[in-house]
């Protein structure tokens, strides 16, 4: 009985924004996912037992935020971007280590990924990389907290101009999507990427091909 109702409550609670902008964290993510999100697609819900890991997530990342102001190392946390008009964002936290100023993405993963983890997650890359170029810092940490064991792993990355161009690219290209109503092809890998098995739109992608549609003409045929 205690179960249902704990789930029921956070399924009451679960809202999907209207997204008008594009969040940093969309960056590595399927363009065509994103595209549904844009669109209002019904996508399907996130089941409690994620909610609850999310949730747990931000639970870390406050008690490091906590850390960090006891050590004094000129800690500004939760930092939004400058504002501007395609991508929105906001960082965990600005550092001052040794005179020099980093940027902070903290990310918390289980055990069995942890352990293996040898260099970071390519997306997660991806967003650090957009958070230095808005913020003009050249260095970024990555820090990964094992949320069974507690353990960390932390990455140093330099700005690269270069990536950061071709993912703000990438962003001006689905914008122009978004906007002509021409939905993008899957992924290369669908559906074994790791992004399929997780998406809310799924269902809603398994009844188009894998090819760019008409935004429009796809929609009348998933509606009536």
């Amino acid at each position: 009985m205690l179960k249902e109702l704990i789930d029921q409550f956070y399924l009451d609670n679960q809202k999907n924004k209207d997204q008008t902008r594009f969040y940093i964290t969309d960056a590595g993510k399927c363009p065509r996912a994103v595209f549904f999100k844009f669109k209002n697609v019904p996508r399907e819900a996130m089941a409690p037992r994620i909610l609850r890991i999310f949730e747990h997530g931000e639970n870390i990342h406050r008690s490091i935020f906590n850390i960090l102001y006891r050590l004094r190392i000129g800690c500004v946390t939760e930092v939004p971007i400058p504002s501007q008009e395609i991508i929105s964002g906001r960082a965990d936290a600005i550092l001052c280590i040794g005179n020099e100023n980093y940027v902070l993405d903290i990310k918390s993963i289980n055990s069995m990924i942890f352990k293996r983890m040898t260099e970071p997650k390519e997306e997660n890359v991806y967003q650090v990389q957009l958070y230095m170029h808005y913020f003009n810092i050249k260095k970024g940490i990555l820090l990964y907290v094992d949320k069974d064991q507690q353990d960390l792993k932390e990455f140093f990355l330099d700005y690269d101009e270069v990536l950061c161009n071709s993912l703000l690219d990438k962003f001006k290209n689905l914008k122009g999507q978004v906007e002509k109503g021409e939905m993008p092809v899957r992924l290369t890998d669908y559906p074994k990427n790791w992004q399929c098995s997780y998406c809310q739109f799924k269902d809603v992608c398994k009844l188009a091909n894998g090819d760019a549609l008409n935004w429009e003409e796809f929609k009348q045929k998933i509606t009536g």
